[in-house]
């Protein structure tokens, strides 16, 4: 195997919660990338967005993806919801780690966002009416993306345990 997994997927499709698993039950070390970014910058995700803006964010988020993957240790990577869409992130994660999108039905992804919405920056300032329609169309921009992973779960109607276990089943 590879050194590093890294899950990907929607903003709360499950990644860094099934990733801290996964990472246990394979007695790994868990990064969560925008952790990494926020303690460099020394300021939450959504303050970055705020003050320094989403192009900003998203240059750190490919050096400190870089570096992380260069540095060839066996983790278990959650990124953020954007990552692979942006430069060569996703080639670059295909050709140094083990990828798998978490596929998290629409429904799901709305009632988590809808509970999380003030810690999320892409969503934090919609109202929840237009909420459904940015993640659908979000979500179907960034589809082509996150199918270029290894590796697909679907997560629908299964536990954070189930889905740490099917991605280390699949991924023997």
């Amino acid at each position: 195997m590879k050194n590093t997994l890294v899950l990907l997927g929607y903003m709360a499709s499950g990644k860094s919660a099934v990733a801290h698993v996964v990472a246990t039950m394979s007695n790994l070390k868990f990064i969560d990338l925008d952790t990494v970014i926020s303690q460099k910058a020394g300021m939450r995700i959504q303050d970055i967005f705020k003050t320094k803006g989403e192009i900003y964010f998203r240059k750190k988020e490919q050096l400190y993806l870089d570096e992380i993957l260069s540095e060839n240790s066996k983790i278990v990577l959650a990124v953020g919801g954007g990552t692979p869409c942006y430069g060569q992130n996703m080639n670059l994660i295909n050709k140094k780690a083990i990828s798998v999108f978490i596929k998290t039905p629409l429904k799901t992804l709305i009632s988590r966002l809808l509970a999380e919405k003030n810690t999320r920056p892409l969503v934090a300032d919609l109202n929840d009416a237009d909420l459904t329609e940015f993640v659908a169309k979000h979500l179907f921009e960034r589809r082509p993306f996150y199918e270029k992973a290894q590796y697909i779960i679907d997560a629908q109607n299964k536990s954070i345990a189930a889905i740490a276990s099917e991605i280390l089943e699949t991924i023997k």
